[in-house]
Formats: structure tokens, sequence, C-alpha cells
């Protein structure tokens, strides 16, 4: 039998590479074809039963490098979660592990006046990489998976390098239980507290002396998305928060405004959709719609891809579980 045994330093260190979860080691078998037997800290890959010496050689192979590759990726310092180890294991079952290895042999830093930026888990990766190759990307999942963050990242970025000449910065400005009428203040005053998420995350990326200077030049814009109608956003990188808030009709508005050289990030969140129940989220209608057009990439976060404290993602589990008590892909692992 062509069974392969691989050792790590301990126990606690193999764990690590199936994100400490023993549901996703039956996921690499199921869809590799193999059998996983670990013990202290060694990980044994051993054919599935009634498949021949023969047969194997090829599962037990790309099994091997899955997990060398998920050694290495650590390693670098990134964190495994179960959305990452899903999605590589089902890359390196349909054998893509030479795009895989792309993703820890190619580092992948954002660079802004004020930090660097590192992904801090794969799927983090995956969704800058995604950024970096598509024209319009959309980042769905629960707060705290950075998709937001990231997307600035990557905006203020090529704006430094000269990629874009301007940011555009929108979101929904839909009450989430106030009442827009009786906040204090002017327009841009009522408006502001759901714009300010935008500003704190610009401002831990420039200084605030570049973002005052780079507002009033109009080179970052930061509105309402009833703004965007109407207008040809060229030459830009824009970004559309909140987008579980947009109509179907909004959305649609949003991204036909895309010109010539411009990149759109559209993110939100569909368990926080803050809607009439008389209007329908544009978001959840337009995966639908665009998934098969080229230029246009999906990435889904789960609650297991969250990095803030850790009880953020028991929080959100929690939430997962009592919504969809029935549903088996909630709980624990969520949804990759």
């Amino acid at each position: 039998m062509p069974a392969k045994t691989l050792h790590f330093p301990s126990p606690r260190h193999l764990s690590a590479l199936y994100a400490g979860r023993e549901e996703n080691l039956a996921h690499a078998e199921r869809t590799l074809g193999v059998k996983l037997i670990t013990r202290e800290g060694w990980l044994k890959i051993e054919p599935a039963h009634g498949v021949s010496a023969t047969e194997a050689a090829g599962p037990i192979a790309r099994t091997e490098a899955l997990f060398n590759f998920l050694n290495e990726a650590r390693g670098q310092g990134m964190t495994i979660r179960t959305p990452d180890f899903h999605r590589i294991a089902d890359g390196f079952a349909r054998g893509e592990g030479e795009q895989m290895r792309a993703l820890i042999d190619e580092p992948l830093v954002i660079a802004t006046n004020r930090k660097s930026i590192v992904p801090k888990t794969l799927g983090q990766k995956l969704y800058l990489q995604s950024m970096l190759a598509h024209p319009v990307v959309f980042g769905i999942g629960p707060a705290g998976t950075g998709k937001t963050y990231l997307a600035m990242a990557a905006a203020v970025s090529a704006l430094l390098r000269n990629e874009v000449e301007r940011i555009i910065l929108t979101r929904p400005a839909v009450e989430a239980g106030e009442t827009l009428g009786f906040l204090p203040g002017d327009l841009r005053e009522k408006i502001l507290p759901y714009l300010r998420p935008l500003y704190d995350a610009l401002g831990d990326m420039l200084d605030p002396e570049d973002t005052a200077r780079l507002t009033e030049k109009g080179v970052i814009e930061i509105a309402p998305l009833a703004y965007m109608r109407g207008r040809t956003l060229s030459h830009s990188f824009i970004i559309l928060d909140e987008a579980q808030n947009a109509t179907a009709e909004q959305m649609m508005m949003f991204l036909t405004r895309l010109g010539e050289d411009s990149r759109m990030v559209v993110t939100g969140d569909i368990t926080q959709i803050d809607l009439p129940r008389s209007k329908a989220s544009g978001l959840l209608e337009v995966r639908h719609i665009l998934t098969d057009i080229p230029g246009i990439d999906f990435h889904t976060f789960s609650g297991a891809d969250v990095v803030r404290h850790p009880l953020v993602q028991k929080i959100i589990e929690a939430y997962d579980q009592y919504r969809n008590p029935m549903n088996p892909d909630t709980g624990a692992a969520g949804k990759s």
C-alpha cells in the first residue's frame, strides 16, 4: 500500500493546519479520496477503502502536497481557518496545486502611507488577489472579516501608485431603526454618521492632513449612494460599502457607473439587511445575475473568517444557529 506518513513538531502544530476541527479532516478525506489518521504529531495518509494501490498514488500525492502547503503557509505566519482549509483542499483535489502555491510563493503586502497591510488569513489573501485581478469584485460576509478594510487598503495603495486618479467611497444612507429626519444638523451632518466607518478606515492608512487635503481637492470623495446617479466614474477606485442595504435598482445604477480604467469593490453582509420588507436587497439578487460574467468575481467570507475578538466569531455562529436551526451548514464551521 502506498501510504505516506508526515511528521510535524507537535500535535498542536498539526492541528493548526486543519483549523483544529476533525470535520475538516473528514472533508479532506471525501474531497481527495483518501483516509487520514492522526496520532501525536504525525499524519498518515492511506488509500480510501476499496481503492487499489495504483489508483491511490495520485490522491495520496495530492494530499501530501496539500499538508506541506498548509505547513508552509503557517510558517509564514498565516492563520488557517475552516473556509481557508476547504478552499485549498478543494483546489488541490481539482489539480490546482500549482495555482495555490502562488498564495505563499508570492508575498502580498499592501503599502499605504501609515502602515503596510498584510492579509491575516488565506481567505483574505484570496480576496486581495481577486481585487488585483478583476475590475469588479464582491466581498460578502459578516462583520470583522476585513471586507471593507482590505478594499480601502487596495484603493489607497492604487492611488499612491498612480494606478487611479481618485477614490470614491459610498454607502446607502439607510435608517437602521433610527429616523434620519429627527437627527440634528443639516443634510451633511445627518448623513455623516452613515459614512463614519469609511472615514475611520481611511484615517488608519493616510495622515489626517493628507486625508483632508485629498478630500478637499476631490481626489477622495465620500458620499451617499444616491449621489452616484447619473455619473460616469472613470480612472477611479470605487467602493460600495454596506451593499446589502442597496435596493436592486440602486445596485444596477451603481454598477453601470463603471467608467474607463476604473475598479469597483462591493462589500456587504446579507445577514444585516436594514431595508424595509417591501424592498429587496440588490446584493442578494446580483449574485444570481452576474456570476458567470468574466471580470466579475465573488468572494464569500463566513463567521470562521472573522479576525476581530474571538467572541465576535462565536456571536456570529450563535446567531446563525438561532436563525437557521435546521440548516446543517450553520454552526461552528460556518459556510465557506
